[in-house]
């Protein structure tokens, strides 16, 4: 028999780290149907390359009242992420792909209809099984409807006859997977090769997406959080490069996460001037510190770069910035990896570039793996481990054994990237132009395997990083103006 154990319990299993099996707690709680009590079963475990999770099961032996659940037992991801799957009519197998859904909202565009976070909470479907329980639940209480509104139920059952074609492969639409903590997942059946039906994309979670996730903070906190940003000029700290020298700057910006950053970055320049302002824990968004320099890297431009450290929740931060205007045009740098020692040129890879090795057929949209400051072996150690990460949780007993000799061989083949069996060739296309491969030669153009292509955005991409809209007219005007004034000779 069962343990009957409290929540507590529950909850410090959660919490703790437990390599291995977890046992089975039973907790007795009520059903909401007959408010009899009923057993809730929670199971920790831990998917292999995947992410925590806690599977509870609800039984009422009243009623017969059963529900099962899946909900993430790990860490928020420092970013949301949108899934966009575009199901063509007539493509079946497109049917089968597994998603992970964790408390977030899935939408058909056109169809106006969306699935709220609280309708389907986390769970481990298809997109058949997804859209198979909404028809079931919204078909469920049909006939009621019939008899007290009519005018809805026909409604109702117009609109079922649409999310059934599309449900049949009848008609095509846009399956959106959109979740504010990063945990979800829909599968690429052409993975580690690009999927031509999926795009992903990653973005910031504003304050009051924060909220959503349980980041709540004080208001008179926030208040005064914004009071304290809006003079920065009475808490912002200048640490001068000639009075403590690169030194303390150095130290300063090791402080954050990423030491790749500051190890770097300072084989080229030590920063004039460490700057230190308040500013807003992301994850609590508790008052917090951030540093802040500005350095150029030679063959380059100005970058900024900033360590947040929260004293509160313990939660680190890096990030690097370009300095300086848009570039009008983007680039593509390739860099042809002939013998080991390139494996060791530093690496600035933005947010909006993607990563590109023709040798394994992998291509890496923007946005992947974030903006980071690494090395060529670096880079390659954190795709292949976003790579584990992400797709390792397919490694189950239903994946064919194709499918897991593909992944295999491809496995095998990205490590002897870093063994340097052979040669190969690490592309960044970078939107915005502010990514980064150094030279090995003092004069960049005498490094044979290293270029740099330039070439004109799309509109599409102007589009998507906001650049159409920019409208600088009426700066332009008023910056002549103030020329015109200043070159009037005095009367």
């Amino acid at each position: 028999m069962d343990q009957q154990i409290d929540v507590g319990s529950v909850v410090e299993a959660v919490s703790a780290d437990l390599s291995f099996g977890a046992p089975l707690y039973v907790v007795e709680s009520m059903c909401m149907r007959c408010e009899e009590n009923g057993t809730t079963r929670f199971l920790l475990t831990l998917i292999p390359h995947f992410r925590k999770v806690l599977i509870s099961a609800f039984e009422c032996p009243h009623c017969g009242e059963r529900n099962n659940e899946v909900q993430f037992a790990g860490e928020i991801q420092p970013r949301g992420c949108c899934y966009n799957l575009e199901v063509q009519a007539g493509d079946v197998k497109i049917f089968d792909r597994q998603v992970v859904k964790s408390e977030s909202a899935i939408k058909i565009p056109e169809l106006d209809f969306e699935i709220p976070p609280e309708a389907q909470r986390g769970s481990l479907s298809t997109v058949e099984g997804i859209l198979a329980r909404a028809i079931d639940e919204l078909s469920a209480l049909q006939e009621e409807r019939r008899k007290v509104d009519p005018k809805t139920a026909e409604a109702i059952d117009q609109f079922l006859s649409k999310l059934r074609a599309c449900a049949k492969a009848e008609t095509s639409f846009t399956f959106v997977l959109d979740d504010l903590a990063g945990n979800s997942f829909i599968e690429n059946p052409h993975a580690p090769s690009p999927d031509p039906s999926l795009t992903i994309k990653f973005y910031e979670r504003t304050p009051e997406q924060q909220a959503t996730l349980g980041y709540v903070a004080d208001p008179s906190q926030a208040r005064q959080s914004e009071g304290s940003l809006g003079a920065p000029s009475a808490n912002t700290a200048h640490v001068p490069h000639g009075t403590i020298g690169a030194t303390a700057g150095h130290r300063a910006i090791a402080q954050s996460n990423n030491t790749d950053i500051s190890d770097n970055l300072f084989r080229y320049t030590a920063p004039e001037e460490v700057m230190t302002f308040p500013s807003t824990c992301g994850a609590c968004m508790e008052l917090c510190e951030t540093r802040m320099f500005v350095t150029k890297i030679p063959y380059f431009q100005e970058v900024i770069v900033m360590a947040s450290t929260c004293e509160g929740c313990g939660y680190r931060n890096s990030e690097l910035k370009p300095g300086g205007a848009i570039p009008e045009k983007a680039k593509k740098i390739t860099l042809s990896v002939r013998n080991i020692t390139d494996l060791s040129r530093d690496v600035i890879k933005s947010d909006t570039a993607g990563v590109i090795i023709p040798e394994l057929d992998l291509e890496l949209v923007g946005g992947t793996l974030g903006g980071m400051v690494t090395t060529v072996e670096g880079l390659v150690t954190q795709i292949r481990e976003s790579l584990a990460r992400v797709h390792g949780f397919t490694f189950g007993d239903s994946l064919d054994e194709d499918k897991k000799n593909k992944w295999r061989e491809f496995g095998a083949r990205l490590t002897k990237l870093l063994s340097f069996e052979q040669p190969w060739t690490l592309i960044l296309d970078d939107e915005l132009a502010n990514s980064f491969i150094s030279p090995v030669t003092d004069d960049i153009k005498d490094d044979h395997q290293l270029t740099y292509e330039e070439y004109e955005r799309s509109w599409d991409q102007n589009e998507e990083l906001g650049l159409n809209d920019i409208d600088t007219s009426s700066a332009d005007a008023a910056y002549e103006s103030t020329e015109t004034t200043t070159k009037l000779p005095p009367t």
